[in-house]
């Protein structure tokens, strides 16, 4: 046997070998691997599963488009598009998603990925903020989550955003609203079972900014839980309201190594 043919056994023993640990990874977890959270997207039928995974399929992908030609569209004052600073979008913003809500350089309050955009936008392009739930940021969003899709969820290991993450995790469990209902006694102790015929889900936040059929359109995280306000009852927050921020940053450490769904779909 030729020292060549050596080389070339020990090589293919070595990508089997690789594939092998690859594949035994996956089927570790796929079948739980003593992580027992659920994404929303397990609790779906097979065929709301297949419009998210087809992207041509997913109508959520036709805001990541208007995103993308945002990205790329000079804006404000400056006259700047996004990609004049961040060049190509799947390599600069790549897991970029899975670490908001944060807190920007030379502020001391987080905010979350929609926020971080309209920063961008008055600071560096000189331009106003873009409206909540306007079209253009959810479009924006999208593209830049997108970026991020299959990205473990990792919040920053920031310690001065324990208090907020506190404060979430304390609205979570606050009873509100004419039901007197919380987050918690519907998604931690009621979770899987089912509510008007539909499964209540677990409350990861691993698929926003989500086309929901209810809405048919695409909706932020903040939009969703709005509803859960006004569904049990209780005043929502003004759009702007730092609880969401708070809720949120509550949420993603909650759906920390989870995989990042984005743009999702929902019922």
């Amino acid at each position: 046997m030729t020292a060549r043919l050596v080389y070339r056994r020990m090589r293919v023993l070595r990508v089997g070998l690789a594939l092998a640990l690859v594949f035994g990874s996956t089927l570790v977890l796929a079948q739980g691997g003593g992580d027992k959270r659920r994404s929303g997207y397990q609790d779906m039928g097979p065929a709301l599963q297949k419009m998210q995974d087809d992207d041509t399929a997913n109508p959520a992908m036709l805001f990541v488009q208007l995103g993308q030609q945002g990205w790329a569209r000079p804006s404000g004052a400056a006259n700047k598009a996004c990609a004049d600073c961040h060049g190509v979008a799947a390599a600069s913003m790549k897991g970029v998603a899975a670490r908001y809500p944060a807190i920007p350089k030379g502020a001391d309050a987080p905010v979350d990925l929609e926020g971080r955009i309209n920063l961008c936008r008055t600071e560096n392009q000189q331009a106003a903020k873009l409206p909540p739930e306007s079209r253009e940021l959810l479009a924006l969003t999208a593209f830049v989550a997108l970026q991020s899709r299959g990205q473990p969820i990792a919040p920053p290991d920031d310690p001065r955003l324990g208090v907020f993450r506190e404060q979430g995790a304390a609205i979570y469990r606050l009873r509100q609203g004419q039901l007197n209902l919380s987050c918690a006694l519907c998604h931690d102790d009621n979770a899987g079972k089912k509510l008007a015929g539909v499964t209540i889900p677990e409350a990861h936040p691993t698929a926003y900014p989500i086309y929901r059929l209810e809405w048919q359109a695409l909706g932020s995280l903040k939009r969703r839980l709005r509803n859960c306000l006004v569904g049990i009852r209780a005043e929502p927050y003004a759009a702007d309201a730092p609880e969401y921020v708070m809720l949120e940053l509550f949420f993603m450490d909650r759906a920390r190594g989870m995989a990042l769904e984005a743009p999702g779909v929902r019922p």
